[in-house]
């Protein structure tokens, strides 16, 4: 049997253990020959033993308030398959809270049983739920690769909407069914948005591993509140264990393009009012799951690949949803809101006909929104801005069921007249671009600011071009680490915002990093007011430290924070000027002398940065010329984005014969 001193872990894990950085390691490592040796791994990533890593980090003392639990999770990757560790996570949850209760999975192995019982006695004293949410965040993160999860901000949207357009009286409670719930992610976001009398939580998951961490999730769930929750190991369409039971809500982030859903054994199947799904058509078979396990008048939110709107093999099926106002609305999100994260993924709003004095005729229209606006690219894939895509979908979702109230930019009620022709798309972006085109009079004020940003420009222009700019080549230049050591300015470094950071309550500051510069040039992260993070105040001068990112600007408003690669300059102000030294440090050929030239990403050195030498008096008209050139550049910038915005609805208005003769 495997012992502790066999685990091994590498660099990162020791620098989680011990709560600091991985570069602190690699310093340990280098200076302290005590040490633990290389037990396996590569020269570029080398794996220690678990045991002698705690021991030298005890003894030297590097483990500071970091509890148990970073210790424990490193022997559950050891266990080897995602399905053994998986359901050991789900185990050790079950005896956390119940310490004497048999077995619940006979086939762990006795190495995964010992581990439950050390894992079940460490959470009871660390706190059950805090010990099992780290255990399965730590899971999920080690096989992100192999499972497609649903973010919780995207569920959280789901939910509130299905709550927000939802027809049914929940007097009595409501019940939810998400046919293919994974971990639970959807689930556990409903728990925490209802806030009404009782609720059932209904989930079904084929892998046995991901049910039996649902199980675990939300039992932890049902602790708290009048909550009963059901989880089935099965199949759902092919072997569906909730046949005959009608939810008020159903959730889903269904598999994608599986061929072998089915298709064959289930031809006949009663659950197809709409038609019978093609072989190509998964989608369209979990959507009539869904639609047959709603009570009338019940809603359904499901999350589609984009080509579910629009493939020529679902059309039929397609139709028959608007026809019968099963498809009340479609919504574009941005990519990046779930897996694949390049993809523009959509939420289909589902609702079963009311049947009694609810009963109405079909709706003659669907809404469609597109939200793929609402993206905020990051440095490896794009991410949503969640609060304002939530806000935008929900503001929209409100008119459903109100022909009379106006729908937001981007969202547009099409009647199903002009939806169910040869090709039956619903993609919304097909039908909001016409909508938004500008009216004549619109046209005419865009033109008129883009007039004036043109005179503005010009004005600048004819300033700027009249000044005598000779290089002095007698003017001597210091550098930023003499001003430094001079005690002209104080120098300091942004720093790395935590890895697993908690939600943000209270006052904050937001976090300015690289990626925010580089691809939309605002703060994007929140952190709370307290955090021990470099913030730069109204008048710094702050500096972006990396070539392909590289500028300098006074900070202007309420404090922020900053992350790698930024720095904040103070300056004294009895012998600097902000504006001044600003506008010297963000010279391009300034930022290429004090660059390493590896590569874009090469990092500058802000110390051996340039900064001319003058009085005080005379940095003066050097600042105001520097602002002045500062508005030159935003100017030039707006005016390209503007007269491109300008000439594509021109050409869009051109191409469809607007031009009057």
């Amino acid at each position: 049997m495997s012992t502790p001193d066999a685990v091994p872990v590498s660099l990162a894990e020791i620098a989680r253990i011990a709560g600091v950085g991985r570069a602190a390691v690699s310093n340990w490592r280098r200076r302290h020959d005590s040490f633990p040796t290389r037990i396996g791994g590569t020269d570029v990533s080398p794996q220690f033993s678990l045991t002698e890593v705690e021991h030298w980090l005890r003894g030297n003392g590097k483990l500071k308030d970091v509890g148990g639990r970073e210790l424990l999770w490193p022997r559950f990757e050891v266990l080897g398959s995602r399905k053994e560790s998986g359901l050991a996570v789900a185990e050790a949850a079950r005896r956390m809270r119940s310490p004497r209760a048999r077995i619940g999975h006979p086939e762990l192995s006795s190495q995964a049983r010992e581990l439950v019982a050390e894992a079940a006695k460490l959470g009871r004293a660390e706190g059950p739920r805090e010990t099992f949410d780290f255990l399965l965040q730590r899971w999920l993160e080690t096989h992100v690769r192999q499972l497609s999860t649903t973010p919780p901000p995207l569920a959280t949207l789901m939910i509130r909407i299905a709550l927000g357009v939802h027809i049914r009286p929940v007097d009595g409670g409501l019940t939810i069914l998400d046919p293919a719930c994974g971990t639970g992610h959807l689930a556990a976001a409903a728990a925490q948005e209802y806030d009404g009398p009782s609720l059932e939580l209904l989930g079904c998951e084929r892998d046995p591993a991901l049910a039996a961490l649902a199980a675990a999730r939300l039992e932890f769930v049902a602790e708290d509140r009048d909550v009963r929750t059901r989880i089935a190991t099965a199949d759902a369409l092919r072997e569906d264990p909730f046949s005959g039971t009608k939810a008020d809500i159903a959730l889903c982030n269904p598999p994608f393009n599986e061929r072998d859903w089915g298709y064959e054994e289930l031809a006949t199947d009663q659950r197809w009012s709409h038609g019978l799904p093609p072989r190509t058509e998964p989608e369209l078979a979990w959507v009539q799951h869904l639609l047959s396990h709603l009570k009338p008048g019940g809603t359904a939110v499901v999350v589609l690949p984009p080509a579910v709107a629009s493939r020529k093999a679902g059309r039929r099926i397609r139709g028959s949803l608007l026809r019968t106002g099963s498809l009340r609305a479609v919504v574009s999100l941005p990519p990046g809101s779930a897996q694949p994260h390049s993809v523009s993924l959509q939420l289909w709003v589902l609702r079963a006909a009311p049947d009694g004095p609810a009963a109405t005729a079909p709706s003659q229209d669907a809404l469609l929104v597109d939200a793929t606006r609402f993206a905020r690219p990051g440095t490896r894939e794009p991410s949503p801005d969640w609060d304002a895509l939530g806000s935008f979908v929900l503001t929209a979702l409100a008119a459903l069921d109100h022909p009379d109230r106006e729908t937001p930019e981007d969202a547009v009620r099409v009647p199903l007249i002009d939806l169910l022709d040869d090709e039956v798309d619903v993609t919304p972006g097909r039908y909001t671009a016409s909508a938004s085109e500008p009216s004549p009079k619109e046209l005419a004020v865009r033109w008129d600011a883009f007039s004036s940003l043109l005179t503005d420009l010009a004005d600048h222009a004819r300033h700027l071009s009249v000044l005598d700019v000779e290089a002095d080549t007698q003017q001597t230049t210091t550098t930023v680490g003499d001003l430094v050591k001079a005690g002209a300015l104080t120098l300091r470094a942004g720093q790395q915002s935590p890895e697993t950071a908690a939600p943000v309550s209270g006052a904050t500051v937001p976090l300015l990093t690289i990626a925010d510069l580089l691809h939309v040039g605002t703060p994007g992260a929140l952190l709370a007011t307290g955090s021990a993070h470099t913030l730069a105040e109204e008048g710094d001068v702050v500096v972006a430290g990396v070539i392909r990112a590289f500028k300098a600007w006074v900070h202007e408003g309420p404090p922020m924070a900053l992350g790698p690669q930024l720095y904040t300059l103070r300056v004294d102000p009895e012998k600097l000027d902000p504006h001044f030294l600003a506008g010297c440090l963000r010279a391009p050929a300034n930022g290429r002398q004090a660059g390493t030239h590896a590569s874009s990403s090469s990092r500058v050195d802000i110390r051996r940065l340039q900064v001319l030498q003058l009085p005080l008096e005379k940095q003066a008209a050097y600042a105001e010329t520097f602002r002045r050139l500062r508005t030159f550049e935003r100017l030039l910038d707006e005016t390209q984005v503007s007269g491109s915005s300008l000439g594509g609805d021109m050409s869009d208005r051109l191409a469809a014969g607007g031009l009057t003769i």
